[in-house]
């Protein structure tokens, strides 16, 4: 449940050791007790942890006196989606219940994927504006600074790219039908290195969606589906686009 690599168990005179990822347990004296160093080691090559994969472990969460820490969900949460693109996986579906924290999630995988220089520039889509403006204002406020709301009705394609996270409604980005659509005006295809689809079972979920046109443009980029609910139907499948 905690996503521990390790356990241990003692009834004073010895301890027994869990190894969760090769499946192995052994019984150790009181002062065979390894160090942490020791666990690092094994964990890095049991697990064959590469490079990469320890740039986004050792990056720390963002922290400070108005943050809470993550809790052990939405740590696991964060570090096995950080890990998989760590892996060079392009397209993950990340499932959290209602009311379990998806954005501040969000937050915190940005975060660690920008300060590690895994990821320059992020793009967020929503579907309602009340969303964009909560999350600008509330879990992503640490990054205000870099933070920018697209409104296609001002913004310069040639003054717009000095930003790392770019907070969108799908409808703007799409345009009214019959009209030229307006991501492809703002941005070059490979501009975005990251996107966040929240409620990723609504438009997007769909293979014939007007919406779907944003994430195939945007298709060098590393993308990540957030819902509560996946979609799974005959005719709608947040899997089969976002993989498990």
């Amino acid at each position: 449940m905690l996503d521990v690599k390790f356990a241990y168990s003692s009834n004073g005179d010895d301890f027994e050791e869990f190894d969760f990822i090769t499946g192995k347990q052994r019984t150790l004296a009181l002062d065979e007790f390894p160090s942490k160093t020791d666990l690092i080691n094994r964990y890095k090559k049991e697990a064959n942890i590469t490079p990469a994969q320890e740039t986004a472990i050792r990056q720390p969460y963002y922290s400070s006196q108005k943050t809470n820490s993550p809790r052990y969900y939405q740590r696991i949460a964060i570090n096995r989606t950080l890990d998989a693109i760590a892996q060079g996986k392009q397209r993950l579906l990340l499932v959290m219940a209602t009311g379990t924290g998806k954005t501040y999630t969000a937050f915190q995988i940005v975060y660690r994927l920008l300060k590690s220089g895994m990821k320059r520039k992020v793009l967020y889509l929503c579907d309602r504006n009340i969303l964009a403006d909560q999350s600008i204002q509330q879990d992503f406020a640490p990054l205000e600074k870099t933070i920018h709301k697209i409104n296609v009705a001002k913004d310069d394609p040639t003054t717009i790219t000095s930003y790392e996270v770019y907070f969108s409604l799908y409808q703007q980005l799409v345009g009214d039908s019959g009209e030229e659509d307006h991501y492809s005006q703002l941005f070059k295809k490979n501009f975005f290195d990251l996107i966040i689809v929240d409620e990723c079972h609504r438009g997007s979920a769909k293979d014939d969606s007007n919406w779907r046109g944003i994430l195939e443009y945007f298709s060098s980029a590393t993308q990540i589906g957030m819902t509560a609910t996946p979609k799974e139907t005959k005719y709608v499948s947040n899997i089969n686009y976002f993989g498990e």
